[in-house]
């Protein structure tokens, strides 16, 4: 069991329980996934914590690599899991005999391609992309975090929002969120 005082479990990384949560709502985009996500978090790192040693940046990287890294167990797990279909694919189904995908997308589903974009990063530039926006996590702490030089978190950080850019530029031009270019 761990410690009591101010080195305890509780002292520790209770203080950093917002944070965390706002990483996992970030990471997942939703208020359940993101508490269950957090309530894993913790009891894995309640679990672990007599392996816990404190360093510079304290318990905060600590916590948020398990929680990425229950975040992508979650994901894995949900790859490999049987998806359910909605009513509305089922009745055209149904109705056509076939399927030829979803239907256009508006500006209502801005948020589902802006996952999707950054659901289609690689991993190593995704989880930089989560942990930096946040705003709570500064370089080095990802560098940390990860088990990277510094320098690999900006490169990373540099590449994944060119990618997000490039990938989401079409739906931008297609929403009419931003107009072709002009020329002069």
């Amino acid at each position: 069991m761990p410690e009591q005082g101010e080195h305890s479990f509780e002292a520790l990384a209770v203080p950093h329980l917002e944070t965390v949560y706002r990483v996992a709502r970030r990471m997942t985009r939703n208020d359940h996934e993101a508490e269950d996500l957090v309530q894993e978090t913790y009891l894995k790192a309640y679990k672990a914590f007599a392996r816990f040693e404190v360093r510079e940046f304290g318990i905060k990287p600590w916590l948020l690599k398990i929680l990425y890294n229950s975040f992508l167990n979650r994901q894995a797990r949900l790859k490999k899991a049987p998806r359910a279909t909605d009513q509305q694919t089922l009745d055209q189904v149904h109705a056509d005999g076939d399927y030829s995908g979803p239907p256009d997308l508006d500006y209502e589903h801005l948020d589902q391609e802006v996952k999707l974009a950054i659901d289609q990063l690689p991993d190593e530039f995704r989880a930089v992309l989560l942990l930096w926006a946040t705003m709570e996590v500064s370089y080095q702490e990802i560098a940390d975090i990860l088990k990277v030089p510094i320098g690999t978190v900006m490169s990373r950080l540099h590449r994944a929002r060119q990618q997000l850019a490039r990938s989401l530029e079409e739906f931008a031009r297609e929403q009419r969120i931003v107009g072709t270019a002009r020329k002069t």
